[in-house]
């Protein structure tokens, strides 16, 4: 199939291009490249992706084929000529502005991207009309919801930050447009997601350089944190076999007892987690025994936006698709570590220098 895969150079957006061009898809990526950290590590990434998939022939036949444009998700006519000239037969929307507490800093940058941005990508899919329309929501969005595992039917009507509210008015977005029009929309509830190649704001990146420099790490809420890790693997599986299986209507949908996951329209939602939360200590211990160093721990206060615990009930995923994610934290930093140490372990941090300082050494 020909796919758009919006955010294309970020941490998901990479992994995600090179599993679809290994499977035969062609794939054209947009991405605006801007400055929330350092664009070298973007345009890094698609490096890899490139080479890395240029080397693989897979049944004897080559890959897909890659193309990319750098463009903003705001840019209303760009985004419809972009759709006009692609034709896509499915889309994986991942570009956001991401981070919890950066929203507390440039609310407008939401605004601008993932409300703006979202909007003109479900315009684009309602104009091609594409086949299926996945978009990347968040764990963020259950809020104030300590009742755990998170449920997909569970109510999410108090987001702790603008992200999250940003991410919860997407899934709304999407629901009145596959509604009014018809489009076949997955929206998938992402949980703590790390690997190589993540952002260098995230705790893996943020953690694994200060304890490998002997600096100290900040733990808020005195590390009693608990999160529902899930190795990038895991997602990317998770999208690829979610992609040929768009939503159909509920038939058995009752507008007096609305199950909120599903709905008469083709629309639904999943989480994608691991299923085994880890408090952020006994997380911290096994990045130690991974980097063989020790950390250095300074236990502060609960944040403004922190959620206190995260946990994913995956079961209408695995009832659809077959599959959750399998790969244990202790498995999925191993494979983080040796990355780490093989691409950063000597290198300058891949941050820009103003949010080094703001975003330094916090959980994400």
């Amino acid at each position: 199939m020909k796919v758009l895969v919006t955010g294309v150079a970020g941490f998901i957006g990479a992994h995600t291009c090179l599993r679809l061009l290994t499977d035969g898809h062609d794939v054209h990526g947009i991405d605006n490249f801007n400055d929330y950290y350092d664009p070298a590590l973007k345009h890094a990434r698609v490096q890899w992706v490139r080479r890395d998939a240029s080397s693989k022939v897979v049944n004897g036949e080559s890959i897909g084929r890659l193309t990319l444009d750098s463009l903003n998700l705001a840019d209303r006519d760009g985004m419809a000529s972009l759709f006009a000239s692609q034709r896509p037969d499915v889309v994986i929307h991942l570009a956001a502005q991401a981070g919890v507490r950066y929203s507390l800093q440039n609310p407008y940058a939401y605004l601008d991207s993932n409300l703006a941005g979202f909007l003109n990508v479900l315009e684009g899919c309602r104009r091609v009309p594409v086949k299926h329309l996945l978009y990347a929501s968040s764990s963020s969005v259950y809020g104030a919801n300590q009742r755990t595992p998170y449920r997909v039917q569970d109510g999410v009507d108090h987001p702790l930050s603008l992200y999250a509210a940003t991410k919860k008015a997407n899934e709304a977005m999407a629901h009145s447009y596959s509604h009014l029009y018809g489009v076949p929309c997955s929206g998938l509830r992402f949980f703590t997601v790390y690997g190589p190649w993540g952002r260098p704001d995230m705790s893996p990146m943020l953690f694994a350089r200060a304890i490998s420099e002997g600096r100290p790490i900040q733990l808020f809420n005195e590390g009693r944190h608990a999160r529902d890790f899930t190795y990038i693997d895991d997602i990317v599986e998770s999208l690829v076999r979610l992609m040929p299986k768009p939503p159909q209507a509920n038939p058995g949908w009752n507008a007096h007892a609305a199950d909120p996951a599903s709905s008469h329209a083709p629309w639904r939602l999943y989480n994608v987690g691991g299923q085994r939360p880890v408090q952020l200590l006994d997380y911290v211990t096994l990045l130690e025994k991974h980097l063989q160093c020790p950390a250095h721990i300074e236990l502060l206060p609960l944040q403004p936006g922190d959620v206190l615990s995260t946990c994913a009930d995956a079961s209408d995923l695995a009832q659809v698709t077959g599959f959750t994610p399998q790969i244990s934290l202790d498995q999925g930093l191993g494979r983080f570590v040796a990355w780490f140490k093989s691409h950063h372990w000597h290198s300058p941090s891949p941050q820009s220098p103003a949010r080094e300082q703001a975003d330094r050494r916090r959980v994400s």
